[in-house]
């Protein structure tokens, strides 16, 4: 009886996913089936970068309201641990060959060092003035913290968990990316519509790429493969998609409300940008050509995406469904 019972809200469930995904008018439908709701616990307040290890099968997820970590276990598809005391957590960036996470903790302006293993925090370290996104060289084993307010970049040594440089940007900083072909460091200045590149080995400013028709240009993500850099503009809702050859924006296209985080599925050269008003649109990357392929509404506050490129799941946690925190499971459609 149970288990029926069970089954059935299941089903009811899937059945309302499936209805939020369809409910946007005049726009394609998303290209992705539910797969699961899972609560997360704690406080319905704002939740912020999250990063996969598919190796472990874990998910961190910054809760930003709750000042706290939050490990999610992607195949027993259940909370493991609430890692507390990281004050305003923004973001998350996991490291799996140093078996180690680095959250941005802007309530104290530090960034944290969390141990895989034991899921404790293991060492702190200046991050700015407002830490936030991240991006780890690994050849120089240095860790890479954009310092919003400061303007400035922030650079970490690994092995011993200091601050090392920090190097001035000019203007309010975005998110950061690591380029794994040309071994630099690209980073939003969104208050000079540009694309700062950096030298690791040297820690210097090499060029910087300017961002015509760029408004708060605030996420990044590298597809290094196909040499594209693609930018998301909070001011005007724009998806920019730069040429890292030609150093010059090669097509735009509009997206949904406040696009924050990217991620990207190499397997299947799938592009997710998810917004705060809680759109996600969905592009195909071929030979360096972003097609859109679908966009809706796919849950409150919807502007937090990230990808396990093995299993091709993508989660999006919510902060508030129902009175709940929630993450949304999705995989692509067959």
């Amino acid at each position: 009886m149970m288990l029926r019972m069970f089954a059935r809200a299941s089903l009811l469930a899937m059945g309302m996913i499936a209805a939020t995904f369809c409910s946007a008018a005049n726009t394609k439908a998303l290209p992705l089936e539910p797969v699961a709701d899972i609560p997360l616990g704690g406080h319905t307040t704002r939740l912020d970068y999250e990063s996969v290890d598919p190796g472990r099968h874990l998910l961190f997820i910054a809760h930003l309201g709750d000042s706290a970590v939050i490990v999610f276990d992607t195949q027993a598809r259940r909370v493991v641990s609430r890692i507390a005391d990281a004050s305003n957590v923004h973001g998350v960036l996991v490291i799996p060959e140093l078996g180690r996470v680095y959250a941005s903790a802007t309530g104290t302006n530090e960034v944290v060092a969390i141990d895989e293993a034991s899921l404790k925090i293991t060492a702190r370290m200046p991050g700015g003035i407002y830490p936030d996104g991240m991006a780890y060289a690994p050849e120089l084993h240095k860790l890479y913290v954009s310092d919003e307010f400061g303007k400035t970049e922030t650079v970490i040594d690994t092995s011993n968990n200091t601050r090392i440089a920090t190097i001035p940007l000019g203007g309010e900083v975005g998110n950061t990316q690591y380029d794994p072909v040309s071994r630099h460091i690209f980073v939003n200045v969104q208050t000079r519509k540009q694309l700062v590149e950096i030298d690791p080995a040297a820690d210097k400013i090499v060029s910087r790429i300017d961002l015509p028709g760029a408004d708060e240009n605030h996420g990044l993500l590298i597809e290094a493969e196909q040499r594209r850099a693609f930018v998301a503009c909070e001011g005007n809702d724009k998806l920019l998609v730069v040429d890292l050859r030609t150093k010059k924006v090669a097509a735009s296209f509009d997206v949904g409300g406040g696009p924050d985080v990217l991620a990207y599925d190499p397997g299947l050269h799938r592009l997710y940008v998810a917004g705060e008003a809680g759109r996600v649109s969905v592009f195909t990357v071929e030979s360096g050509v972003a097609s859109k392929i679908g966009e809706a509404s796919l849950g409150p506050h919807a502007h937090v995406v990230d990808v396990d490129p093995i299993t091709h799941y993508a989660f999006f946690p919510l902060q508030d469904l129902d009175g709940r925190t929630v993450l949304r499971i999705v995989r692509p459609k067959p």
